[in-house]
């Protein structure tokens, strides 16, 4: 009787962590519909806001609205695609002063955890390469929303934010007091695969 009803207990478990796995899904960040950014701003002088984005990125990521916490996502950016919209400046920023695309001509963010408190506020920790530097950072996430779309596809949106110190990914270059940190703001729509 023990070993009937532990082989009856061990087929259910199996069933439900079968079930479990099958309802998180994959997603692929939606670059080909220009439906995923990720923007940049750093204070100019203390005076104003220069703001810009890298243009070619692509990513992907897991999620199940019943296990959020369960989520993945990991992103890779070309860095010479950064466009603060004026030629020079992003010749600049690409240079060894900053970027240094020519030997670091990727950036990275690899998720390690992810953690809901609500069903649409969360925290992500992972680790993130820049500038051939790599360190653990976490910043709030919110889910935007998710449901079909017109096309027969489903889709699911983030946000996350958060604020680099550039001497800490080895950027020295002077650009005044108030201008020691940059702000990042990813915003993600997946589609389903």
């Amino acid at each position: 009787m023990l070993i009937k009803n532990l082989v009856k207990f061990t087929a259910i478990a199996a069933t439900a962590v079968a079930s479990i796995q099958a309802s998180a899904a994959d997603y692929q960040v939606d670059i080909k519909g220009a439906h995923a950014f990720i923007n940049f701003k750093i204070k100019h002088l203390g005076y104003s806001w220069l703001t810009g984005r890298f243009n070619t990125f692509d990513g992907q990521f897991t999620w199940d609205k019943d296990q959020p916490n369960a989520s993945k996502i990991n992103i890779e950016i070309d860095t010479a695609s950064i466009d603060s919209n004026h030629a020079e400046r992003d010749k600049h920023l690409r240079g060894k002063d900053f970027l240094n695309v020519k030997d670091f001509p990727k950036a990275s963010f690899v998720s390690e955890k992810i953690e809901f408190s609500n069903a649409t506020e969360g925290t992500v920790t992972g680790t993130l390469t820049l500038h051939g530097v790599s360190k653990t950072i976490s910043f709030p996430v919110e889910k935007l929303g998710e449901g079909k779309d017109p096309w027969g596809g489903y889709r699911v949106g983030f946000e996350g934010k958060t604020t680099l110190k550039l001497a800490d990914y080895g950027m020295t270059y002077n650009l005044g007091p108030a201008s020691t940190h940059v702000e990042l703001e990813l915003l993600v729509e997946g589609i389903r695969k």
